[in-house]
């Protein structure tokens, strides 16, 4: 296990050094990611598939505003993996599992924070001194240090934290371990919910009923749904292109005649 902890940790501090500080948030620390490539290390891609798509439904819709600090949705999803691949648990306990542990990771990733924080004035006072060599060297040791504190942790946590979590849920009474089960699949719907909250809108409203009804009364599968949704969100893109190039083309022609009376 210490193996398999040390891979996911590298995974971890390569993801979080290309996403925050290299390539400026491509998305590569979403559990759609992050999971699949953990489950692949650790032998089992398609239980990081699986659970890669049910977490990035939970987390979609929670995002950092303001001060807030929201789960670590990075950590919580491996830590998650790596408990129901190496122990082989359920996935809905893992599920269920993710969001107190990205929260708890959350907590201890911002006990750094003040650390930076304090630094400050030194980093501020080398900027004005002109140092620019020295100054660009620092940055670029900070964004190399940064996410192995991260590493570190996660490291600790799969490594003696997973064997320590499995030997409590085991003497866990069966009705806990079914309220888990009920609680992952709560997850997924809170997750949904909060991201339809965020973009609901009385245009795109009836489209929410129309899949209802496409899973509830005519029985279809994910697959099918995505490519209807694909199929119109296209002809959707196109109509909207097709108005927007006619209006441009009737500016254009009224500037064109606007033009011609000046001139007589």
């Amino acid at each position: 296990m210490i193996i398999d902890a040390m891979k996911l940790s590298i995974l971890y501090w390569i993801i979080l050094l290309l996403d925050t500080y290299i390539l400026s948030w491509q998305c590569l620390m979403r559990p759609i990611v992050v999971a699949p490539l953990a489950g692949l290390l650790l032998g089992d891609l398609k239980t990081g598939i699986v659970m890669g798509a049910a977490l990035e439904s939970v987390f979609m819709g929670i995002s950092a505003i303001g001060g807030s600090v929201p789960a670590d949705v990075t950590t919580g999803s491996i830590i998650a993996v790596a408990f129901t691949v190496l122990t082989g648990a359920d996935m809905e306990t893992g599920l269920a599992l993710s969001l107190p542990i990205g929260t708890a990771m959350a907590s201890i990733n911002g006990l750094f924070t003040p650390v930076w924080g304090a630094l400050s004035p030194y980093w501020e006072k080398l900027a004005g001194s002109g140092n620019i060599k020295n100054f660009e060297i620092q940055v670029m040791l900070v964004n190399l240090l940064t996410p192995i504190v991260s590493a570190v942790v996660l490291f600790f946590a799969v490594a003696y934290g997973v064997e320590s979590l499995q030997a409590f849920l085991a003497v866990l009474p069966a009705w806990v371990m079914t309220g888990l089960g009920a609680a992952s699949g709560m997850m997924l719907a809170v997750g949904f919910a909060i991201l339809t909250s965020m973009i609901w809108s009385k245009e795109i409203g009836y489209f929410f009923f129309l899949g209802y009804v496409m899973v509830v009364y005519l029985g279809m599968g994910t697959l099918p749904i995505a490519i209807v949704g694909i199929v119109i969100a296209i002809t959707m893109f196109m109509n909207e292109k097709r108005i927007v190039d006619l209006k441009n083309q009737i500016t254009s022609s009224s500037q064109v005649i606007s033009d011609e009376e000046d001139f007589f």
